[in-house]
C-alpha cells in the first residue's frame, strides 16, 4: 500500500510541475487557477510522500518520488509543452526509469 501511495505522490508531483508550466504560459485569472492547482497538487503530493515514508526507507522513497516526478514531467513537457524528444534525452530518461525500478526491487519494504 505504501508503494501505491508513493506512486500517487509522484504523479501529483508531475501535476504540480505541470501546473507551474501552465501558469507560466498564462496571465490573469487563468494563471491564478493554475497556481491554485499547483498548491493543491503540491499539498497532496507532500502528504502522500510523508505517509509513505512512515514505512518505506526515506532515501528510497524520496529517490522514487523525485524519479517519478522527473520522468512524468519530462513526458508532459514532450507531449503537452512540445519540448524536444531528442535521442539522448530519451536515453537518459530510460536509464532513470530503470534506476527507479531497481530501487524498488532492492528495497527491503
Amino acid at each position: 500500500m505504501n508503494w501505491i501511495l508513493l506512486i500517487i505522490a509522484g504523479l501529483f508531483e508531475v501535476g504540480f510541475a505541470s501546473c507551474l508550466g501552465k501558469a507560466k504560459e498564462t496571465t490573469g485569472i487563468v494563471s491564478t487557477y493554475w497556481m491554485v492547482g499547483f498548491f493543491v497538487c503540491l499539498s497532496i503530493s507532500m502528504i502522500l510522500l510523508y505517509k509513505a515514508t512512515q514505512v518505506l526507507p526515506i532515501g528510497t522513497a524520496y529517490a522514487v518520488w523525485t524519479g517519478i516526478g522527473a520522468v512524468g514531467t519530462v513526458l508532459v513537457g514532450i507531449f503537452i509543452f512540445k519540448e524536444p524528444a531528442a535521442f539522448w534525452r530519451i536515453f537518459f530518461l530510460t536509464t532513470l526509469i530503470a534506476s527507479i525500478i531497481g530501487l524498488k526491487f532492492v528495497s527491503s519494504h
